[in-house]
């Protein structure tokens, strides 16, 4: 993913204010559509962002050049929208799903469900396909796609020796670092995985054959974890959303950190102590600008802000098990409606940026000030 550096009180200041933790009643959420018509039909491959079908969209990241980049996971794209015109337009993938193309432009190649889109330093492009088992590569310069790890076989193998001889299981997130590691959520084999760029190998970084959630403090290599299904970096640390888990994490020297989520799958509504609050099959994970994190709570159709100052949980838009569906645009974030929302990213300027991918929209949460 592009690299994210967490900024000092001082410097986001002018944005946020001089406080981490907001008071509640200074600003509001509110919510708007920028991609997708509602339609999941395969369309054109460009034009202006909400007159163009997006079906399923998955993951969003803001690269490196302030694009908004996109997967599309029913119609095996990926998409880049230049925030500035909302014009958009495919950079890879044919539209028609498979496994080809590898050498040549990524525009012509064919993919197999690409779940989440992230950038390494170079301003090169890498995204997970989750049907094909594998991760790939477009490159700033060329627009040449290529295969960084996986067989394309599903399984478990391949630790200790060269990534593209390796074996995933639908893997789903994946993350980069500034030293040249790829960080994948295995999460068919309930691991998370490194690759190593620069040397091509590929090792397990957290997990076993079991499934458990992790113990606070606990060493994460080769002991187990349960659904790790997103993965952000920030730093020198690894945040971590666990699916079947419910619950949100770090890794820091290689050891477990228990953020957010009783492991228990469940909702509600206001603010809630941080670890005791619950979820139900988080799926997109992201660091703000100001050291919030804010989570995709898929099944509860709700994106949540964890506030690690206060140690507490909002939700700032949609919410609530029975609540999916389509409404809000335009107005207060928190009545909106969402319909399993995925992936999720976070603008310098606040700006919260998520795949509705059931609604087929990529839609944008910001905050405005209260006015009295």
């Amino acid at each position: 993913m592009m690299r994210i550096v967490l900024l000092t009180l001082a410097s986001v200041a002018p944005l946020f204010g001089q406080q981490t933790s907001f008071a509640a009643d200074s600003f509001e959420w509110r919510i708007e559509t920028i991609a997708g018509t509602g339609q999941p039909d395969r369309g054109a491959a460009e034009g202006i962002g909400t007159s163009v079908n997006i079906g399923d969209p998955f993951g969003v990241e803001v690269g490196p050049d302030g694009g908004l980049y996109i997967t599309e996971v029913r119609n095996h794209r990926v998409w880049r929208m230049d925030l500035k015109t909302k014009k958009i337009q495919c950079i890879a993938g044919n539209g028609t799903k498979g496994y080809s193309g590898d050498g040549g432009p990524a525009i012509a190649a064919q993919l197999n469900e690409p779940y989440e889109v992230r950038f390494d330093g170079q301003g090169d492009i890498y995204f997970v396909e989750m049907r094909n088992h594998l991760i790939r590569k477009v490159s700033r310069a060329t627009g040449d796609i290529s295969t960084v790890a996986g067989t394309g076989e599903a399984g478990y193998s391949g630790d200790g020796g060269p990534a593209l001889r390796a074996r995933f299981s639908r893997p789903h997130s994946i993350a980069l670092d500034d030293d040249g590691g790829l960080y994948i959520a295995d999460i068919g084999n309930h691991r998370v995985r490194k690759v190593d760029l620069r040397t091509g190998t590929v090792t397990s970084i957290a997990g076993t054959e079991k499934k458990a959630l992790p113990v606070d403090g606990q060493l994460a290599r080769g002991q187990p974890v349960l659904g790790p299904r997103a993965l952000c970096i920030a730093s020198d640390t690894i945040w971590v959303a666990l699916r079947e888990g419910h619950s949100v994490w770090k890794l820091l020297n290689g050891r477990w950190k228990h953020v957010s989520g009783s492991g228990k799958k469940g909702y509600e509504l206001g603010d809630i102590a941080a670890k005791q609050a619950s979820y139900n099959g988080p799926k997109g994970v992201a660091v703000g600008p100001d050291g919030s994190i804010y989570v995709v709570d898929t099944e509860n159709h709700a994106i949540r802000r964890i506030d690690l100052v206060a140690g507490r949980v909002e939700t700032i838009a949609g919410g609530g098990p029975n609540a999916g569906g389509y409404a809000g645009d335009d107005g207060d974030a928190l009545t909106a409606k969402l319909n399993r929302p995925h992936g999720i990213c976070v603008a310098s300027d606040g700006s919260v940026y998520i795949g509705d991918t059931l609604n087929h929209r990529v839609r944008r949460i910001y905050r405005v000030p209260i006015t009295r």
